[in-house]
């Protein structure tokens, strides 16, 4: 019986003792939960209960050079829905499918959700949440936000870019100056309970939002509008796939305008394009990204291209650098050259220039010239020069996807690449690098970094960073560069250029005419045409570039087609620049002749378009190099019919060539 007791009692304090070790264990995991690791079960606690709702900041405005608003930040809201909240799902499905025109059972499915919360649509219009306010529906929020709206729509596109469904910068200025215009995001906090409903009577918390900087840019509206309007113009004239435009201060890099045409919407960037619309159902998404990329892609920046004689400026410049010619110097052109047993061809070989100066060479942009003024100089020397005027590396023009174009690497480089580099064949230049060489060229031999954007600035104008132009490296003498003005503005007043000359200015410039490249081979009938000049000659203003990539018209020599848009151009920015001209006796006189409209004489054999011509009081040309007779049909002609233009200028006309 005493066994037995004692058995008991021995059980008891055995289980007495247990208990006393759960509950001093107990005990020990309070004070760790409670005291110890407080702070993280508090934090884990907060975020059951509380919601934490992003307040986007608004994004900064971005100006031209003269305070005109190109982007700003329109308000816009995220509305979202607590579905515990909701008390009529369909009914509020049904208002939300009205309104933000969102397919209803997709919204049902939203709502019925077990989360705390769900976001319905970004970026509403004010309006739309106007009308949805005054359903009263309950479970749904608006949280204020803004969303990007340019006021111009496809207004200096490649630009100013876009930004995403987050309000991100995803392309041009708006990518490059993201952190600056972003701002910071402010926060709403609420307290819910287990079910998702907002705690009654708990405090709302609200930290406001940092609004983002301004941008200002080196674009001056004005002048974006003229190159835009021009680029248009000769897209249309020319039927081409497209055309570039670029207006700068050769002086400061300044870009006063960056045109290019097809263009899009910023506001809609992912419209689907329209020469795409009857197949994008069946494209993959894959190539619908690839696609709208290629709507986006920025071809001042991004493409490079041959640049034909455009490129002899630089072999110019280079050449009287060196002392290897001088303007004076004799040179003969018998309409081809031999070099390293390849034949290079003259573009007149079927009427050579024979003999002609330096300069004449320039003004008929003699390919046998500058094949001599490449040898004299010889690979190493060139080539050294070609790298220092920028080719061959970025510009760091603050612009995203620029590329570097195709310089050979020294090494590669034997006569005949020598030869046909120095007429602009066989190097790809972007058309950045084109025109920020050729104003080292203009402006004293200075090698200007270029530059898209002047400052950032807050809301009351105070300047928070300055953009201050940059020289990168003195490439020529100043002497070279008086020399190389002179001789470009020779030929536009006297040779392949006539079509750039703006009465009461003087103008400098170059020609380019480049069979287009694809796949490594030259493309059988596909150009690519170009200009570039800058005024006034003397002290240089502005200087503008215009690429036309594959004109489809009979006429695609750049002298004929990209000339007069760079004149457009350069006419329209010097008399917006208040530049005064100063007219000479023999210009003040052909003004004062009468304006007369340009007659269509496509498909009339050239004996009638030169009398249809002549009865309009028009003088008449005949393009390139061809064999053709008075009864050889017109093809095409420049300006187009219906131009209105001053008495007795030329009309240039491209006719079918007899076969030799």
């Amino acid at each position: 019986m005493v066994s037995i007791k004692r058995t008991i009692k021995k059980r008891l304090l055995f289980m007495l003792a247990g208990f006393f070790a759960v509950y001093i264990a107990l005990i020990g995991r309070l004070v760790f939960i409670q005291i110890v690791n407080s702070s993280e079960y508090r934090q884990k606690a907060m975020e059951q209960w509380t919601k934490d709702t992003v307040v986007k900041s608004k994004r900064g405005v971005i100006y031209d050079r003269n305070g005109k608003e190109l982007a700003v930040s329109a308000t816009a809201y995220e509305i979202s829905v607590s579905p515990a909240n909701v008390v009529d799902p369909e009914g509020v499905a049904q208002a939300l499918s009205e309104v933000l025109e969102m397919n209803k059972e997709e919204l049902l499915a939203k709502i019925s959700v077990k989360r705390a919360s769900v976001t319905i649509k970004k970026n509403v219009d004010s309006d739309k949440v106007k009308l949805l306010r005054e359903k009263n529906l309950k479970g749904i929020t608006y949280a204020d936000g803004s969303m990007r709206f340019y006021p111009q729509a496809n207004f200096a596109s490649f630009v100013l870019g876009f930004t995403n469904i987050d309000n991100e910068g995803a392309d041009g200025v708006e990518l490059t100056y993201n952190k600056y215009l972003n701002g910071y995001p402010g926060r709403i906090i609420n307290m819910y309970d287990a079910h998702g409903r907002e705690l009654p009577g708990s405090d709302t918390k609200y930290y406001e939002p940092k609004d983002g900087l301004n941008l200002v840019l080196t674009i001056d509206e004005v002048i974006q509008h003229f190159a835009e309007k021009h680029v248009e113009n000769a897209l249309v004239e020319n039927n081409a796939k497209r055309v570039t435009a670029i207006v700068m201060d050769p002086k400061s890099g300044d870009i006063l305008a960056m045109a290019i045409k097809p263009d899009y919407d910023n506001n809609e960037p992912r419209k689907i394009p329209d020469h795409l619309a009857e197949k994008w159902s069946s494209l993959t998404p894959e190539q619908r990204k690839a696609e709208l990329e290629a709507v986006w892609r920025n071809s001042a920046v991004s493409d490079s291209y041959e640049p034909g004689s455009t490129f002899k400026i630089i072999t110019s410049a280079v050449g009287v650098e060196e002392g290897v010619v001088k303007k004076e110097d004799k040179f003969y052109c018998s309409g081809y050259v031999k070099v390293g047993g390849r034949t290079l061809k003259c573009w007149r070989n079927h009427n050579p220039h024979q003999n002609q100066t330096f300069v004449e060479g320039n003004m008929n942009s003699c390919n046998p010239v500058f094949i001599a003024v490449g040898e004299r100089l010889g690979a190493e020397k060139f080539y050294k020069y070609i790298r220092a005027f920028g080719f061959g590396e970025k510009t760091n023009l603050a612009l995203p996807g620029e590329g570097t174009g195709i310089v050979r690497n020294i090494s590669q480089v034997n006569a005949v690449e020598l030869a046909t580099t120095s007429f602009g064949q066989g190097i790809s230049v972007t058309p950045m690098q084109l025109i920020t060489a050729v104003s080292a060229v203009a402006n004293g031999g200075y090698l200007m970094e270029p530059r898209i954007a002047k400052k950032i600035v807050d809301n009351e104008g105070n300047a928070i960073h300055t953009f201050e132009p940059k020289v990168v490296r003195q490439v020529i003498s100043k002497e070279t560069s008086d020399t190389m003005r002179y001789i470009l503005e020779e030929v536009v007043a006297n040779g392949t250029g006539k079509k750039a000359y703006v009465p009461g200015y003087k103008v400098a410039g170059k020609t380019g005419t480049a069979q287009k490249v694809e796949d490594g081979r030259y493309a059988e009938g596909k150009y690519i045409s170009s200009f570039i000049g800058f005024a006034p000659a003397d002290d240089p203003k502005i200087i503008v570039l215009v690429v036309i990539d594959e004109p489809r018209g009979a006429i695609y020599y750049g002298g004929q087609i990209a000339a007069p848009v760079v004149q457009s151009i350069v006419s329209d920015t010097l008399r917006y620049l208040d530049i005064k001209p100063q007219y000479t006796a023999e210009e003040a006189a052909t003004m004062q002749k009468p304006m007369v409209t340009v007659p269509e004489v496509r498909n009339m054999t050239l004996l009638e378009a030169i009398e249809a011509l002549k009865k309009s009081g028009l003088k008449y040309a005949v393009e390139g190099e061809v064999n053709y007779t008075i009864n050889s049909l017109v093809l095409d002609q420049t300006p187009k019919a219906g131009a209105q233009v001053n008495q007795g200028i030329e009309i240039i006309l491209a006719v079918k060539p007899v076969l030799e």
